[in-house]
């Protein structure tokens, strides 16, 4: 059980390394982490496997917290297509990478006036890829388990604590966005 250990430890410190700024560079955090994920997915994948039998439904269980510069470190078991209602991250930083399986991610930009949401695209993440915002509180996005059968892990580094953030609604098709806030729920700490 060392090498996973090992590996969960070194994304933890990569993570923070970089989070030792109030505005890190994500794009180098990123390629650190999925360079990492790359080299020991089976070590990573090893670690984990018990994650998902840990609960029902998506599981967040936290790695990191600290308060000066304010971050947190989450990993995230996505049951097999599970997708998020379209959401925000409250204005935080963020960085989400995929460990094991894969994820679709759509974005959207949020009009601060209106409300109203502007589709931007979809990214595509297999193990080792990321995706992160840079604090826009007008981003929103919606991510889902592209898998039919299996369980997806990530990785979520955030500038700070998520406990509440806004999930937004269409009530019709072409209809406008309602929001709502939501509370972010860990289902316990794992030790890296």
């Amino acid at each position: 059980m060392g090498r996973p250990r090992r590996t969960l430890k070194l994304l933890r410190e990569i993570a923070l390394e970089h989070a030792s700024v109030a505005h890190p560079d994500l794009a180098s955090m990123a390629r650190e982490l999925g360079q990492l994920v790359h080299r020991d997915s089976a070590a990573i994948a090893t670690r984990l496997a018990r994650l998902p039998r840990r609960g029902q439904g998506l599981g967040r269980w936290q790695l990191v917290q600290r308060n000066q510069p304010p971050v947190s470190m989450l990993v995230m078991a996505w049951p097999a297509n599970h997708c998020t209602p379209v959401h925000d991250h409250a204005g935080l930083w963020g960085l989400e990478l995929t460990l094991v399986g894969a994820l679709e991610v759509q974005s959207w930009r949020r009009d601060p006036d209106s409300g109203d949401l502007r589709a931007l695209g979809r990214d595509w993440l297999g193990p080792g890829d990321g995706i992160w915002f840079e604090g826009d509180p007008n981003h929103v996005h919606r991510c889902r388990n592209l898998s039919q059968h299996e369980t997806a892990l990530t990785l979520h580094v955030y500038g700070g604590e998520l406990n509440h953030y806004q999930a937004y609604e269409q009530t019709a098709p072409a209809g406008p966005w309602t929001a709502r806030t939501t509370d972010c729920a860990v289902a316990g700490h794992w030790p890296a």
